[in-house]
């Protein structure tokens, strides 16, 4: 399968567009400014004292060799141009399968406007309608209530909770699992949304 990377799409004021090593002072800046809204909900390794996390310009150049090789798409999602949170999709997988998942985070003072709404929704069109793959995943703690009543909102459907799922802020935490299947949309997602 060919990789449909770089690409950049739009709707209204909502950009998603492919993450750069240049992004990694404003990406800095807003984690930090967030520490507090975002560790709730943090990826943390079980074997903190083993593994250094790797810094940002690494992990960049890793995603996007492997979005080159299409089997992930990391964006940063902009709203009227500014960079304000990030959606990553993760294992691309066409062949008899052909799914994909992915996780986002939005800066704290950008929350609540529909912005990763759309983002998500975006994304979403893409993997089923352009990339043609069958099912989209999203995994979401339960405790996130935003993020469950979003995802839900598009019409994502509830596929169960998968226990210890991830290593979220130090803990083993729950998950519930979201999916959207090609069958499942008439038309793309944002044809649903007023623009942003």
């Amino acid at each position: 399968m060919t990789s449909s990377w770089p690409i950049t799409l739009r709707h209204g004021d909502v950009t998603l567009r492919p993450l750069r090593t240049s992004d990694a002072y404003r990406w800095q800046q807003i984690r930090s400014a967030n520490q507090d809204w975002l560790s709730e909900w943090e990826a943390t390794s079980p074997f903190p004292d083993a593994e250094l996390p790797p810094t940002f310009r690494q992990s960049t150049r890793r995603m996007r060799k492997d979005a080159r090789e299409g089997r992930c798409m990391p964006f940063v999602v902009e709203y009227q141009g500014q960079f304000v949170g990030q959606l990553n999709v993760s294992d691309i997988i066409y062949g008899a399968l052909r799914a994909a998942h992915f996780g986002y985070w939005i800066d704290e003072e950008f929350a609540g406007r529909g912005i990763m709404t759309t983002a998500v929704a975006l994304v979403t069109d893409h993997l089923l309608f352009e990339l043609k793959l069958h099912r989209v995943e999203v995994a979401i703690r339960p405790e996130n209530i935003p993020s469950n009543k979003l995802i839900h909102r598009l019409g994502f459907q509830y596929e169960g909770t998968r226990k210890a799922f991830l290593h979220i802020n130090h803990q083993w935490r729950d998950h519930h699992i979201y999916v959207m299947m090609r069958e499942d949309l008439v038309a793309p997602l944002t044809s649903t949304l007023s623009a942003q």
